[in-house]
């Protein structure tokens, strides 16, 4: 009897958003139904999404980010940091460069201990739009388009709606998005903390966002609602945001287990 085809696998996790990290190598050629797949929590392994890696030029790594639902997204900041967590753990490094479909974004370890990393990311400037009205089944919903490399829009909110993720499945469906945005909801507590739920494209409601967090975050000091830094609260942990030249952001990325896949 034959031995099955497996694809071995990473499983890294940052502040509550899961990635599998998967050699490009291994790559199956329908990458789509292949992430759908192994990123499903019950028939799978189970993921947010797959960072797929390929050797890259003026990069250490390229990283090709699936959603869970197959779509190709940009660049995820906490995938990121899973994967210049990966890179560090195989070599001993202070500095790690992703090319993303965002740019090339260099990850600087700022701390370790075992497989838990910290970096600060070089995110690039942020594009903070004018406050765009949306109407939809439920109602109009006001909100402010930012670009992090990926599309996000922003709704500043004293406390989160009971419904916030049906609100934003259907921003996400509006006609204003054809390519569709991440949508997160923010409470301001004070002028250095924010609260943020997340939802995002091809995944759903996530536990963190590192693009997110910064899209978030410029739109509040933008807004003068805040300053930097600002700590970025959400249910997987903090992150934290400083806007100079562009935007900085901070936060963990763990290594939790490696695995093989049956394909």
């Amino acid at each position: 009897m034959s031995s099955p085809a497996t694809v071995p696998f990473i499983r890294a996790c940052a502040c509550g958003n899961d990635f599998l990290i998967i050699d490009g190598i291994n790559a199956p050629a329908d990458l789509a139904d292949f992430t759908r797949r192994i990123c499903d929590r019950n028939q799978g392994v189970g993921a947010d999404g797959v960072e797929w890696l390929f050797p890259a030029s003026g990069a250490d790594i390229q990283a090709r980010l699936l959603n869970a639902d197959g779509s190709e997204a940009e660049i995820s900041g906490n995938g990121t940091r899973c994967v210049a967590a990966y890179l560090c753990s195989e070599q001993a490094r202070e500095k790690v460069t992703v090319l993303t479909g965002a740019g090339v974004k260099t990850c600087r370890l700022c701390s370790y201990s075992g497989m838990e990393y910290e970096f600060e990311i070089a995110m690039g400037p942020p594009k903070v739009g004018e406050e765009l009205a949306l109407s939809l089944a439920s109602g109009s919903v006001r909100g402010i388009p930012v670009s992090m490399g990926n599309p996000h829009y922003v709704v500043f909110c004293d406390e989160f709606p009971s419904n916030w993720q049906v609100v934003s499945t259907a921003i996400g469906r509006h006609t204003a998005f054809p390519q569709g945005v991440n949508v997160e909801f923010v409470r301001c507590i004070d002028r250095s903390n924010i609260a943020v739920r997340f939802f995002e494209r091809g995944v759903g409601e996530t536990r963190s966002s590192g693009t997110g967090s910064c899209a978030a975050a410029a739109t509040a000091i933008a807004s003068k609602k805040a300053v930097s830094p600002l700590r970025v609260h959400a249910p997987g942990g903090v992150q934290t945001v400083r806007w100079e030249e562009q935007i900085y952001l901070r936060g963990s990325a763990r290594l939790i287990c490696h695995g093989e896949f049956f394909v």
